[in-house]
């Protein structure tokens, strides 16, 4: 009796890890990136476009904010432009402030770039496809969100003059 109850109990603590990996394989949630911010992601080239969003604070125009990481850890890379794609090709998009991508680095266009953009897509809730252009780096075109300018996460991006 002592013998199968020993069997048993070790059948059960063999069985028990097996049964609980069966949730776990390659595209567990664990695996899957996750992006916790508001704006849209791109890694998909040299220069990763994080947390690309339009900050609006009346319809019609707002401010490109978005974090270039530079993944040449040798070379800088610049901005070169910003424009409107797709659907959107008809936005307005004006450039200013720093456009130096450095080596390895990031460059906040929040905080460094003064981005601009007008056009009658940009509206607080809408999407806005926007294509980044670098110097060295191949072009990305991702779909940015168009975020309210009241909202708190925002008030310290600068908008464009009225017009």
């Amino acid at each position: 009796m002592i013998v199968r109850r020993s069997i048993a109990a070790a059948a059960v603590a063999l069985v028990v890890p097996l049964l609980a990996g069966c949730g776990v394989n390659f595209d567990a949630q664990t695996d899957q990136v996750y992006n916790p911010s508001v704006g849209t992601d791109d890694h998909s080239g040299q220069v990763a476009v994080l947390n690309g969003l339009i900050v609006s604070g009346q319809n019609g125009s707002g401010t490109v904010v978005a974090t270039l990481a530079n993944d040449d850890q040798v070379n800088d890379d610049t901005l070169k432009s910003v424009s409107g794609a797709g659907a959107d090709s008809s936005l307005k998009v004006t450039p200013g402030g720093d456009t130096t991508i450095p080596a390895g680095g990031v460059l906040n266009l929040a905080t460094q770039g003064r981005v601009f953009a007008q056009g009658e897509q940009i509206m607080a809730g809408a999407f806005v496809t926007l294509t980044f252009t670098f110097d060295r780096a191949a072009a990305v075109t991702l779909d940015v969100p168009v975020m309210n300018a009241d909202d708190p996460d925002y008030s310290n991006v600068p908008l464009p003059p009225a017009s």
